[in-house]
C-alpha cells in the first residue's frame, strides 16, 4: 500500500486577497493572507477531504516561505517534496474582489522560488510513494520547470500511477498577456497550444473551462477543441461549464457539449471565482481516486467549488470531508452561503487548527487578586507573569497538551515571548469582576482590537451570569457576547466562555445545562467551555448533553479551579475526568497565589518562584492524568 494518496506539482504562493471588497484593487485598504498557487491549493483542499497528499513545489527561505509549509504541514499536507530556495523569494500575488466577474490580480514571479525547480530536484523514490501525480499547465509554460514536471510525469506513468492535468490557463504566466492582465483567462496562442498538446498523451485525466480546453486544443469552438485534445490523449477529460457543472468524456466527443452526461451544478450565489477551479479539482480528485463513478466525481467537484466561490480566499474556503458530506446532506437552503449560519458553523468547526484532546492550563490571567497583593506594582506583575511562563514551560518541556491563560494589559512581555510556541495560549478580555459584563478597554467600543490578535490565540471571557438573572441583566451580558463572538469568527480567533453561576446564585444539576442552552439559543458557539468544578455526575451529564446536543464539533471543556485546594480540586477531577468531553484543567491561584505573596513582598527568589509554581502545576497535571486514567 502506498503511503500517499496523490502528489501535485508546480507553483506556490502566498495570496494577500484584499480585504475590502466591490473596489478597485488600487483602493484595497488591507489584505488577508493565504497560502495559494493552484497546486497547492489542490493539495490543500483534497487532504481537507481525507486524502493523503503532498506537493512538490519552492519557497523561499525567508519568512514568507516558512508561512507556506506551515500552513502545508497544518492542513496535514507532506512537506518532503518542498524545496527551500535560498537564491529566490517565494511568489506572491495581490487579489482584489470587484464583482462577480472581475477580480483584479497582479502576479509577483519573476524568478520565484517555484520556478527554480530542477529536473534534479525530482525525487523518483518519493514520486512513487504516491497512487496519482497531477500536474498544472502553468509549470508547462518555462523549459526548466516543464522539464521538472515532465521528468515527473514519465516516473509516474512508468510505476502505473495516475497522472492527471490541470490546465489551469494564465495567459500573463505565460507571457502572452501583460501584468495588468492577470484576471484575464484566455488570449489565443499557437505556441501555447503546441507546448500543451507535446504532452497530453501524459495524462489519464485533464481538467478544464471551455476557455481551457480552446486553448489546449487550439480552437474557440469547444466540441472541436476537445475533439483536438481528445486526438493526441485518451484521458477522460473533465470540461467544467460554469453554474450549469461539468461533463466527463471518456470516448468520442459529441457534437455538442451538452449532450455529455452533464452533472448540474448548485444554485448558489457567486461571491469569489478566485481559487473555485482549484475547490473543484480538490473534489475530483477525491472521487477519482476513491473509485466513485464520474457523475458522483462531478458532484463532489461541484460542491466545492461552490463553496469556494461563496467565501474570501482559496484554500481557507474549501471545505472539510464532514462539511462536504453535510452540504451533499442538507442541500442549499439559501443561495449565499457566506450567510447561512448552519453550514459556517460546520466550516469553522471542522477546519480549526490543531486538536486539543488533552489540554492542561496555568491560568495567569488574574488582574484584581495580584494588584490587592502586598508590594505589587504593575511592572512587578509583569515581571511575575514571566515566572509564571517559564513554570509553563518547565513543565510542558516542549510537549503537546500544555497551555496557559495570560492578559495583555500586566501580562503582555509574557504573551510575546510566548508567540509562535507549542503551548495553547488564552487571553482573557473582560473586565476583571464586572456584572454585568464589560470588557478590557484595549478591546475598543467596536472590539476592533481583535484585529491586532496573532493567530492562534484563543479569546476567553469569563461572565458571571445564572439562568435566572433578572431580564435586563440577561439581555445587557448576552448582548456584549454576541458581539464579541461575532468579532472573533470575523477575526478567525476561536472563542472560549467561561461561566461561573454560583457567585450569584443558587446552583442546582441543572444550572450551567440551562446556562449553556441559552447560549446556543442566541447563536453562541464556543469553541471551548470553561465550567466551574461541580461535584455531581449528574451535573456533568446535563452539562455535556446540552454541548453535545448543539455543537458536536465543540473542542470540549477545561474546568476552572476557583482558588480551591488541591484536595478539593482532586476530588472535582476525579468526577469531571469521566467526561469524554472534559479535556482538561485551567487553575491558576492554586498553582501560583503562595509565590506570588511571597515573591511580591521581596521574600522569593525568582528561581525559588518558578520551582515552586512548577512543583505545583506539576502535581496537577499528575493528579489530573490519573483521575482521567
Amino acid at each position: 500500500m502506498k503511503k500517499l494518496d496523490l502528489i501535485t506539482i508546480g507553483r506556490s504562493s502566498v495570496d494577500l486577497y484584499g480585504a475590502q471588497i466591490g473596489g478597485k484593487l488600487e483602493d484595497v485598504r488591507g489584505f488577508r493572507k493565504y497560502i495559494g498557487g493552484s497546486p497547492t491549493n489542490t493539495a490543500c483542499g483534497t487532504a481537507k477531504l481525507g486524502l493523503k497528499s503532498a506537493v512538490i513545489t519552492a519557497v523561499g527561505d525567508e519568512h514568507i516561505g516558512r508561512f507556506v509549509t506551515e500552513e502545508l504541514a497544518r492542513l496535514g499536507v507532506d512537506t518532503t517534496g518542498v524545496k527551500v530556495d535560498p537564491d529566490r523569494l517565494t511568489g506572491l500575488v495581490l487579489l482584489g474582489i470587484r464583482d462577480k466577474e472581475q477580480f483584479p490580480l497582479i502576479f509577483y514571479r519573476e524568478n520565484c522560488a517555484d520556478m527554480g525547480l530542477t529536473p534534479e530536484d525530482i525525487d523518483p523514490d518519493f514520486i512513487r510513494q504516491a497512487r496519482a501525480l497531477v500536474a498544472s499547465g502553468t509549470h508547462l509554460s518555462h523549459p526548466q520547470v516543464a522539464a521538472s514536471t515532465i521528468k515527473a510525469l514519465e516516473i509516474a506513468r512508468d510505476d502505473g500511477m495516475q497522472t492527471a492535468l490541470d490546465i489551469d490557463y494564465r495567459p500573463n504566466l505565460w507571457g502572452v498577456a501583460g501584468h495588468g492582465d492577470g484576471e484575464s483567462r484566455f488570449v489565443k496562442s499557437a505556441e501555447v497550444t503546441a507546448k500543451l498538446q507535446t504532452t497530453l498523451h501524459l495524462f489519464d485525466l485533464i481538467v478544464g473551462t471551455e476557455e481551457e480546453f480552446h486553448i489546449a486544443g487550439g480552437s474557440t469552438d469547444t466540441v472541436a477543441a476537445l475533439r483536438a485534445v481528445r486526438d493526441k490523449s485518451d484521458a477522460t477529460l473533465v470540461c467544467k461549464l460554469g453554474a450549469k457543472g461539468a461533463v466527463a468524456f471518456t470516448g468520442d466527443i459529441p457534437d455538442h457539449v451538452e449532450n455529455g452526461p452533464v452533472v448540474p451544478g448548485f444554485p448558489i450565489e457567486v461571491f469569489n471565482v478566485l481559487g473555485a477551479g482549484d475547490g473543484f479539482m480538490a473534489g475530483l480528485l477525491k472521487g477519482w481516486l476513491d473509485g466513485e463513478d464520474w457523475a458522483r466525481a462531478i458532484t463532489y467537484a461541484n460542491a466545492c467549488g461552490a463553496l469556494a466561490v461563496s467565501r474570501h480566499g482559496c484554500t481557507p474556503a474549501y471545505p472539510s470531508l464532514q462539511e462536504l458530506e453535510f452540504f451533499l446532506s442538507r442541500g442549499v437552503t439559501r443561495p449565499d452561503l457566506r450567510n447561512d449560519a448552519e453550514l459556517n458553523q460546520v466550516h469553522w468547526a471542522t477546519n480549526r487548527n490543531g486538536d486539543w484532546p488533552d489540554l492542561r492550563v496555568f491560568a495567569f490571567d488574574h488582574r484584581m487578586q495580584l494588584q490587592e497583593l502586598d508590594g505589587a506594582t504593575p511592572d512587578k506583575i509583569g515581571r511575575f507573569k514571566e515566572l509564571c511562563l517559564d513554570a509553563a514551560h518547565r513543565v510542558a518541556a516542549g510537549q503537546d497538551g500544555y497551555g496557559f491563560l495570560c492578559d495583555d494589559r500586566l501580562g503582555e512581555t509574557a504573551l510575546h515571548r510566548a508567540a509562535g510556541g507549542s503551548l495553547w495560549i488564552g487571553r482573557p478580555v473582560e473586565w476583571p469582576g464586572s456584572r454585568p459584563l464589560t470588557l478590557e478597554p484595549s478591546l475598543g467600543p467596536d472590539f476592533g482590537g481583535l484585529e491586532t490578535w496573532p493567530a492562534g490565540q484563543v479569546v476567553k471571557v469569563l461572565c458571571f451570569c445564572h439562568p435566572d438573572d433578572p431580564a435586563e441583566m440577561q439581555r445587557a451580558q448576552e448582548d456584549t457576547i454576541t458581539r464579541l463572538f461575532t468579532a472573533c469568527r470575523r477575526n478567525d480567533l476561536e472563542f472560549l466562555l467561561e461561566v461561573i453561576p454560583s457567585k450569584v446564585g443558587d446552583v442546582a444539576d441543572d444550572t450551567t445545562a440551562r446556562l449553556i442552552r441559552r447560549f446556543y439559543e442566541i447563536g453562541i458557539f464556543p469553541d471551548w467551555w470553561k465550567l466551574e468544578p461541580m461535584r455531581s455526575a449528574k451535573a456533568w451529564d446535563l452539562a455535556s448533553a446540552a454541548i453535545m446536543e448543539n455543537d458536536p464539533h465543540c473542542r470540549g471543556i477545561v474546568v476552572l479551579g476557583l482558588g480551591k485546594d488541591e484536595a478539593d480540586l482532586a476530588a472535582s477531577f476525579e468526577i469531571a475526568a469521566k467526561q469524554p468531553l472534559v479535556k482538561g484543567f485551567a487553575v491558576g491561584r492554586t498553582i501560583f497565589s503562595k509565590s506570588a505573596e511571597a515573591w511580591m513582598k521581596g521574600e522569593m527568589s525568582d528561581a525559588d518562584a518558578v520551582a515552586q509554581m512548577a512543583a505545583n502545576y506539576q502535581r496537577l497535571c499528575d493528579i489530573w492524568d490519573k483521575a482521567r486514567g
